[in-house]
């Protein structure tokens, strides 16, 4: 029986990357088509299914410029057949001031501002993806990540034709920040003592030895970064069957300097021991 010709379709924000995950993919052995009208995404398909295994794995891109863009492309997805093609979506996104920073930085037109300012193209974008987003495989929010990072991820995520049972991202960060825009679940940090009130530790992010070491030494820190990802576990194989490959776990304290950063890396850590490709991210650690 012939596999199911792999599909993903690259999608998202203007300025959030969808080019570079595209060159990623290319580079990883896709063939990618970007700017593809989502007219044209079921005769694509079909070309590669005739192509005799030719050409496994497609990645197209498909953006606001294709203009239909949520009626067709959504329509187009629901009606392919399932049997044949294994789609995926995979979103990309920012936040606002990373957007306007990129945008600015380039000195490009967003592609919905027609005129206006550049923010009032970026809601009205952000607004029209709305539902979209809520139904993608993979959502990435690329607003502290750079052009290798933002690699790093898609390799990890891509970078195999036999995907892992479940791919993790564990995130650090500040309430005080605002919560990841991305996470799939939040672990509260602040019942543990904070270092911030421990003198010799303050100046001390979670990344050092003794504020780690404070942090551990706490009652019930270990035995829930041992509990936590029990249930993690717990959940992969229940995500892998639901077609869910990728998890974002935000791990928040009140600054993400000190105790998410400690948690977050323990976390990610066991994740790793127990077989589950993991990625961890300081958020918000150097803010301070």
């Amino acid at each position: 029986m012939t596999a199911p010709l792999q599909l993903t379709i690259v999608t998202g924000l203007s300025g959030a990357g969808r080019s570079t995950a595209a060159k990623c993919l290319e580079d990883l052995g896709w063939f990618v088509v970007d700017n593809l009208p989502p007219q044209l995404l079921a005769t694509m398909t079909d070309l590669a299914g005739r192509s005799d295994g030719g050409v496994g794995r497609v990645a197209v891109v498909v953006d606001v410029r294709g203009g239909g863009f949520f009626r067709d492309l959504r329509k187009t997805i629901e009606g392919l057949d399932r049997k044949a093609v294994l789609p995926r979506v995979l979103f990309l996104e920012a936040s606002e001031e990373a957007l306007v920073r990129r945008f600015e930085s380039n000195r490009r037109p967003h592609p919905l501002a027609a005129g206006r300012r550049l923010v009032d193209g970026i809601d009205t974008e952000r607004e029209l993806l709305r539902d979209l987003r809520g139904e993608a495989d993979l959502v990435v929010d690329t607003s502290t990540l750079n052009v290798h990072e933002l690699r790093q991820v898609i390799e990890q995520a891509f970078g195999s034709k036999d995907l892992a049972p479940l791919v993790a991202t564990v995130v650090s960060f500040g309430f005080k920040y605002g919560l990841p825009v991305d996470a799939d679940l939040l672990v509260d940090c602040r019942f543990l003592p904070n270092p911030h009130w421990v003198d010799e530790l303050r100046p001390q992010t979670g990344k050092d030895e003794p504020v780690r070491e404070y942090v551990l030494a706490q009652p019930g820190a270990v035995t829930f970064a041992d509990d936590y990802t029990r249930l993690l576990l717990s959940l992969s194989d229940g995500y892998a069957r639901e077609g869910k490959h990728y998890l974002t776990l935000a791990v928040g304290c009140t600054g993400g300097k000190h105790r998410s950063v400690v948690m977050a890396d323990e976390i990610g850590h066991r994740l790793e021991e127990a077989g589950i490709p993991t990625r961890v991210v300081h958020r918000d650690l150097g803010r301070e």
